[in-house]
C-alpha cells in the first residue's frame, strides 16, 4: 500500500494543494493533525484537501477536538482518536491530541499521559499508528533542544511494535526519521511524505 501521510497543515493553501496533487498516487492518505489554527478554520481546511479521493484516514491535532474533526469532515473521511480500523488489510489506530498537556492554554486540545495510556491500551496490534504527539526522546525535539514527547506513546509503539508510528506536533521537529526497534518513526510535517506498507 502506497501511503501518503502529513501533519500540521495549520491552513497553508499552498500545502494543501501539493497533498491534492500527489494524492492522485497514493492508496491511502494520512493526516496527523492540527489542520487548523487553535480551533478556527478547519471547515476550511476540509475544503482544501477536498481534491483527495482516496481513502483518508486523520486523527486530530490539538488546535481541533475529535468532534469538531468528525463534524468537519466529507463523507468517506474516516477520523480516530483512541480507536483503530483496517482497510485493505492493514491495521491503523490512532491518538490525536497533544501529549502531555501543552502550555498553550483553554484553545489546545490536551490529554495526560496517564489519559493517553488508557485509550492507547485499547490497541492490541497496528501496522500503522497514527498520533498528532512523537514519542518521547523522538522526533519530539524543541528548538531550544528540549524533548517533549510522550512516555505514554514511546510506551505504545515499544508494546505495539507497528510498522510505522506517523506524528507531527513539534514543528522543530519537522522531517525527524528514526526508529523504536522495528518501528520506523516520522514526524510529517506539512509535506508530501510517502511510505510503503506491506498487508
Amino acid at each position: 500500500m502506497k501511503v501518503l501521510a502529513f501533519s500540521d497543515l495549520h491552513l497553508a493553501r499552498n500545502r494543501a494543494a501539493e497533498l491534492v496533487a500527489a494524492s492522485s498516487e497514493a492508496d491511502l492518505v494520512i493526516g496527523a493533525g492540527d489542520y487548523c489554527n487553535m480551533r478556527h478554520g478547519l471547515d476550511e481546511a476540509m475544503v482544501m484537501l477536498s481534491g483527495i479521493a482516496a481513502p483518508m484516514i486523520l486523527v486530530p491535532g490539538n488546535a481541533e477536538s475529535a468532534e469538531e474533526l468528525a463534524d468537519a469532515v466529507p463523507d468517506g473521511v474516516h477520523v480516530l482518536h483512541g480507536s483503530g480500523m483496517t482497510l485493505d488489510g492493514i491495521h491503523l489506530f490512532g491518538l490525536g491530541y497533544g501529549v502531555p498537556v501543552t502550555p498553550f492554554g483553554d484553545w489546545s486540545c490536551d490529554l495526560s499521559e496517564g489519559a493517553a495510556a488508557e485509550l492507547l491500551m485499547r490497541c492490541d496490534s497496528a501496522d500503522i499508528l497514527i498520533v498528532h504527539s512523537p514519542p518521547k526522546g523522538y522526533g519530539d525535539k524543541t528548538s531550544q533542544g528540549v524533548s517533549v514527547g510522550s512516555s505514554a506513546i514511546r510506551d505504545a509503539v515499544e508494546r505495539i511494535q507497528p510498522a510505522l508510528t506517523l506524528c507531527g506536533h513539534i514543528h522543530d521537529s519537522w522531517g525527524y526519521r528514526g526508529s523504536i526497534g522495528q518501528t520506523n518513526i516520522a514526524n510529517l510535517g506539512p509535506r508530501v511524505n510517502w511510505f510503503e506498507v506491506d498487508a
